[in-house]
């Protein structure tokens, strides 16, 4: 991307605008830095109750704590810098910290996109081929699922960045959001966006509505196989093992339609600068929580794990 070309000159630096709340830095610095340590907290014990606990490597909690490991890395693009210009008032980012920014956060949101669709496909094949479950999601297939997952979510979103990086920005430097995304920076070019937002497009029906189409599918032929198990005491234990998952996709695609479906107009824009909060800081918090207050097996980690801290001497 070169620094000139004629007249048009590339800004050094992007100054996010962050939340319309004028001498209010140290009051959201106050509310999020809570938010971001317990996201933190919360999806890290996640990783090291699978890891140290044998009743929980299983496929179902081998997934998990893959998805606390991204929510960790998710977070962490975003919410450190965020606190950082909320103390400091310094709102101005970098051209490359920018696009490092846009690329680790949508490639760690595409992956989760993968990641939840690979979920559901393991409690429909716990759930309706109970008999085929162990050969259908051995510990090889449970690592091609994930490590696909990644190599998808990372070339797939290299590519938008890539194309979005050769835009020319003619000095435009202001990004009506709080951290680097898509559309406020594709808003700033002065060139023709036209390739870079069609190939965005399809990268996103990708990314995003084909991974849901497979949740749907998943849980229309879970909730079939659910009603016809004759005990009610059955029906509770399928339902409780796959509403928790519900809940996270519910969260994340509902909030991800909002900001990315919506029209692109002006007066939605801090709308949808609301519902990115949801994908960006409330689902990776509300993850660990769902997970460990909803499921017994996690529960019952916690309280063995806290039982052998107090005995040590």
């Amino acid at each position: 991307m070169n620094l000139e070309e004629g007249n048009q000159t590339t800004p050094k630096e992007f100054i996010l605008l962050d939340f319309n709340i004028k001498d209010q830095q140290i009051l959201l610095f106050i509310l999020f830095l809570p938010i971001y340590f317990a996201t933190m907290v919360g999806n890290i014990l996640i990783v090291v109750l699978v890891l140290i606990h044998q009743h929980l490597h299983t496929p179902m909690y081998f997934f998990l704590g893959n998805l606390s490991v991204l929510e960790t890395c998710y977070s962490s693009t975003i919410m450190p810098r965020m606190l950082i210009r909320f103390l400091s008032g310094n709102h101005s980012i970098s051209v490359n910290g920018c696009f490092a920014q846009l690329y680790f956060f949508a490639f760690l949101a595409a992956t989760e996109c993968y990641f939840l669709a690979v979920m559901s496909y393991d409690r429909y094949l716990a759930i309706c081929r109970p008999l085929h479950y162990a050969m259908l999601m051995n510990h090889r297939i449970c690592i091609l699922l994930i490590a696909a997952s990644w190599i998808f979510g990372a070339v797939k979103i290299g590519i938008v960045v890539f194309l979005v990086s050769r835009l020319s920005f003619c000095g435009h430097n202001k990004i009506n959001h709080f951290f680097c995304d898509f559309i406020p920076l594709i808003r700033l070019s002065c060139d023709d966006t036209y390739l870079v937002e069609i190939t965005l497009l399809i990268f996103s029906f990708i990314g995003t509505l084909l991974p849901l189409f497979i949740i749907i599918i998943s849980y229309v032929c879970i909730i079939k196989s659910i009603l016809k198990i004759p005990s009610t005491v059955g029906k509770q234990k399928a339902f409780s093992t796959c509403s928790s998952h519900l809940i996270v996709v519910s969260c994340f695609y509902g909030s991800l339609m909002i900001v990315y479906v919506l029209p692109n107009i002006s007066s939605l824009s801090e709308v949808k600068k609301l519902f990115s909060l949801f994908y960006t800081l409330l689902t990776p918090l509300v993850n660990p929580l769902i997970y460990s207050l909803r499921n017994k097996e996690v529960k019952e980690a916690m309280r063995k794990s806290f039982q052998i801290h107090h005995m040590r001497p």
